[in-house]
């Protein structure tokens, strides 16, 4: 039976009056591809900054690979919080390197402060991840120098470093020009085919049919529907998911 990696149970999230998420519950297995899909405004971001814990939740549970970051409203203390939180990794949608660090720094930095790791260790690290996403000669390089496409892989690269058991992807190819969005979608779908288990929240809907195991569409914080990506995009079950998918 597959390692359950995230389990979400009854996750809501407020702020003040106005409720994001509502009662959601799904759960991740090791190596599957999760694609979350829906309109703006719909929570998708929002449930990934609960589960990566850049937003804090108001109620509900989160556990990942079998440990508790939040029960039934209730956080755990700081040590496993922090434990918990190297278990997964964040690729932003507008990549967030830090300006004036190399790119071969912005790799290494977090595997030198957060891992312990020495440099040269961090460093041979993080030359095999830019080899991998196709970007070995772009060490020395500054982020002001890249094209969007090139400093979207810098930060997939930068968040494998810290060797995540799962990656989230919060719509990694929305602020990049159509033609710098492919090389994106092939270091994801190279990702996919080593197994790496990854939650992505993206509005390509042929991406996220072609390399999702499984999609759920959610619409006004809930979950409106899930399940194999190619029956929800091809042949939804949900009024609101065939409304959706029409425009695309």
């Amino acid at each position: 039976m597959a390692e359950t990696i995230i389990q979400v149970e009854n996750l809501s999230k407020s702020y003040g009056s106005l409720c994001v998420i509502k009662d959601i519950s799904f759960s991740v297995q090791k190596g599957e591809v999760l694609g979350i899909i829906g309109p703006s405004g719909s929570g998708k971001s929002t449930l990934l900054r609960c589960i990566t814990q850049l937003e804090t939740v108001s109620d509900g549970s989160i556990r990942i690979c079998g440990e508790d970051l939040v029960r039934k409203g209730v956080y755990a203390h700081k040590k496993q919080l922090r434990q918990v939180g190297l278990k997964v990794g964040l690729v932003f949608q507008n990549f967030n390197l830090f300006p004036h660090f190399s790119v071969l720094k912005n790799i290494t930095e977090a595997q030198v402060s957060v891992l312990g790791l020495k440099q040269s260790v961090a460093e041979e690290r993080a030359r095999e991840l830019l080899k991998k996403v196709g970007l070995a000669e772009k060490e020395k390089s500054y982020p002001f120098e890249l094209s969007g496409g090139q400093q979207q892989r810098v930060s997939i690269a930068r968040a494998l470093a810290l060797e995540p058991e799962v990656l989230f992807f919060d719509e990694p190819t929305s602020a990049l020009d159509p033609e710098l969005t492919g090389e994106i979608l092939k270091v994801i779908r190279e990702l996919a085919q080593e197994k790496m288990t990854m939650v992505v929240v993206t509005h390509e809907m042929t991406f996220a049919r072609d390399l999702s195991d499984r999609i759920i569409f959610m619409d006004g914080g809930v979950i409106v529907e899930e399940g194999n990506a190619k029956d929800i995009i091809d042949s939804p079950k949900e009024q609101r998911t065939k409304e959706f998918l029409k425009k695309f």
